[in-house]
């Protein structure tokens, strides 16, 4: 075992002393040791449960034979920091939580560990640490939030962003908002529908590093907790059975998990996620594979940002395992997973317990809601390097549209200008200088696509960024256009009024300015600079672009 080296041997009297000062046993120090890795906080919804699950998970541990230590790592709430400076720190937190597991489980050097975590960046991170270090490692996701409910319909957070542009536009009353804002949010876990916390659980559980069930299974329900303490007796097994992260994930996992993706009508921020991911477990995963699968991956639940549908109804349903089990003559079956089983021999066992449900909200390869998977890469000479929107939830008539471009070199002050109503019909609003590089940080931008959908324009207005978008977000919204302005990105020559022409079918993104016209504005062109010290002065002199998954380089 690992931790041998740092209990076994005469020579290690002083290290067992230190670690019986903890309260370890003579015999315990024979015992696997195993890290329960958890992202517990007080501060972030999806993870105040996460003590509770932490406590199944070590009863689990124990009762298998080995010994818990628990630590935990940051994390950052999306939905808090959504808005303003704070988001800057969103996306450089999953390194920083990638390095923070990699030091102290090397540091420790322990056996196996079980990773608890929830939320956007926290995930990824978690799954990045687990590629790095190649020890058996399983994860349990915290699970989604329930809905709220309000005016008889069920709500999340995302109803309360969209209810501040609809207070804007006087669609309703300040009186309502602050209902939403009461009603909306309804406990622990991660927000209620299909959104980025939601879509990595999800993703989790379709690479095989979390017990089949776990990404559906909410916060609140004993069904958790049940997971989190067989994932507490499961690891300690695969520890004896050296079952590491690298032995069962491949790229035809990674493939999988794009296509649950695309079936699933995931965030847009797999993108940067999942190609960072697989960079950690020492493959390269481009953004052309999502486009690839997407055209032959038919999106088969309609869950919400894009559709009616909770994560809670997809539970019901029967949730990963149930979409694994409708693709099935698509997937690569053989592909290993956390419980030491196949995901065939998984599907092949795989009980539907609500039948109705599950044929009324999963569709099937011949009757799908979409053709096409969730996410197009779009291509071009606004994006050469490409740029990602979740195509699943745009309206078929925004599908192709050419608008004026309305330009704006922050969030701040295009979030500004639609508030002001100055954003009219037909617009395409593009929002610079937001990229990894650029902001730095690559700030979501929920604030402006829900005051956008609030105001009523969704279905005309378009907004494109090089900055990244919440999993929240619907409409025609074009994220990570690459280069970004900061590296020179054509998006940093668009002039206001400039025509932009979006042909989401075709793959498209085009600037409608002659090539001799671009040319002459390159080479007066000045990159804006924003001041930054610290953390994020760091970041953006070592971060990659968006196209490879934002990675540090």
């Amino acid at each position: 075992m690992r931790s041998d080296k740092t209990k076994k041997g005469f020579e290690r009297a002083p290290n067992r002393s230190l670690l019986k000062a903890t309260g370890v046993t003579d015999d315990e120090m024979d015992k696997p040791f195993i890290a329960v890795v958890n992202s517990w906080n007080e501060l972030i919804p999806g993870h105040i449960h996460l003590d509770k699950v932490a406590e199944a998970v070590k009863a689990g541990i124990r009762t298998a034979g080995g010994v818990p230590f628990e630590f935990h790592t940051i994390g950052i709430c999306d939905g808090i920091a959504m808005g303003h400076e704070g988001m800057r720190y969103s996306l450089p937190s999953r390194e920083a939580i990638e390095d923070s597991i990699e030091l102290v489980l090397q540091g420790h050097q322990l056996d196996g560990m079980v990773m608890i975590t929830a939320c956007d960046k926290i995930t990824p991170g978690h799954l990045m640490a687990s590629g790095n270090l190649n020890i058996p490692t399983i994860v349990v996701t915290g699970g989604p939030m329930m809905p709220g409910y309000v005016d008889d319909e069920p709500r999340d957070l995302i109803s309360v962003f969209e209810g501040v542009g609809e207070c804007q536009a006087d669609a309703v009353s300040e009186e309502k908002l602050k209902i939403l804002e009461d009603y909306s949010c309804t406990g622990a876990g991660s927000c209620a529908g299909m959104y980025t916390a939601n879509t990595m659980a999800c993703m989790t559980e379709a690479l095989g590093m979390s017990l089949p069930g776990c990404a559906t299974a909410h916060a609140a329900d004993a069904k958790k907790f049940r997971i989190a303490k067989e994932s507490g007796r499961r690891i300690v097994a695969m520890v004896n059975e050296d079952l590491t992260p690298r032995s069962m994930v491949t790229m035809e996992s990674f493939e999988n998990a794009i296509m649950v993706d695309l079936a699933i009508g995931g965030s847009t921020n797999t993108t940067l996620h999942l190609p960072a991911i697989a960079h950690a477990f020492g493959l390269s995963l481009s953004l052309d594979t999502f486009d690839l699968l997407s055209k032959s991956t038919p999106h088969l639940i309609s869950l919400k940002p894009g559709g009616e549908n909770y994560m809670l109804d997809f539970e019901r349903a029967g949730g990963i395992q149930a979409i694994m089990q409708r693709m099935a003559s698509i997937l690569n079956l053989d592909q290993m997973t956390v419980n030491g089983k196949t995901i065939g021999e998984n599907l092949a066992e795989l009980i539907i317990i609500n039948p109705k449900l599950n044929s009324r909200i999963i569709g099937t390869l011949d009757n799908p809601i979409h053709k096409e998977g969730g996410i197009a890469i779009l291509k071009g000479n606004l994006a050469p390097d490409g740029s990602v929107v979740k195509q699943a939830a745009v309206d078929p008539k925004m599908l192709n549209h050419s608008g004026p471009a309305r330009v704006f070199d922050s969030e701040e002050g295009a979030m500004e200008a639609i508030l002001a109503k100055k954003i009219v019909s037909g617009d395409v609003v593009v929002i610079r200088y937001e990229g990894p590089k650029g902001g730095p940080g690559m700030r979501e931008m929920l604030s402006p696509t829900s005051a956008i959908a609030g105001m009523g324009l969704i279905d005309s207005v378009a907004l494109i960024t090089d900055g990244r978008f919440s999993g929240g977000t619907r409409g025609p919204c074009i994220g990570h256009i690459s280069p970004e302005a900061q590296e020179g990105g054509p998006i940093g020559l668009v002039e206001e009024g400039d025509i932009i022409e979006i042909d989401i079918p075709g793959r498209k993104l085009e600037l409608r300015v002659s090539d001799e016209e671009l040319e002459k504005r390159r080479k007066s062109f000045v990159p804006l600079e924003k001041e930054v010290t610290g953390y994020l002065a760091r970041y953006r002199r070592f971060v990659s672009s968006a196209s490879k998954g934002a990675i540090i380089e």
